[in-house]
């Protein structure tokens, strides 16, 4: 269960750190590039569509080991609430990047590049969080 755990993560998480840099992309197409913007789309909704069932089945597994096995429950394992705070921030991050990718599917006003390459950097600093949680269990 661990390890379809981690690969679950190690899937859902490509796909946090790739949609983001898809939005720098579609930020900077210029006003009349229609192919392009509409060929990089494409490439976001099917990229979230496939994120969706790796979010899920490494949440559920997840679940699994917390529940079913008991991994971080008991005393001496506050590093799992800190670690399951950052699950829900990702999860947020998840949605937030759908809310995003139907805004640019709507043509409305989005943040500019920039602002998205920034915006690229919130997983790896919640998976580096994540994982130094859970290998140094610090509380």
């Amino acid at each position: 269960m661990k390890a379809l755990h981690i690969v679950f993560i190690a899937s859902w998480f490509a796909g946090l750190f790739y949609l983001p840099r898809i939005f720098v992309n579609l930020a900077m197409v210029p006003p009349g590039s229609v192919a392009e913007r509409e060929r990089l789309l494409l490439m976001a909704r099917k990229l979230y569509r496939f994120m969706m069932p790796l979010a899920v089945l490494a949440l559920a597994l997840g679940l699994w080991l917390w529940l079913g096995y008991g991994i971080g429950r008991g005393p001496g394992n506050g590093w799992m609430h800190a670690k399951l705070a950052i699950v829900l921030l990702l999860i947020g991050y998840h949605l937030w990047c759908g809310r995003v990718l139907s805004k640019f599917a709507r043509n409305e006003s989005t943040p500019g590049h920039v602002w998205f390459r920034w915006f690229n950097e919130a997983p790896v600093l919640m998976l580096l969080a994540a994982v130094i949680l859970v290998v140094v269990k610090p509380f």
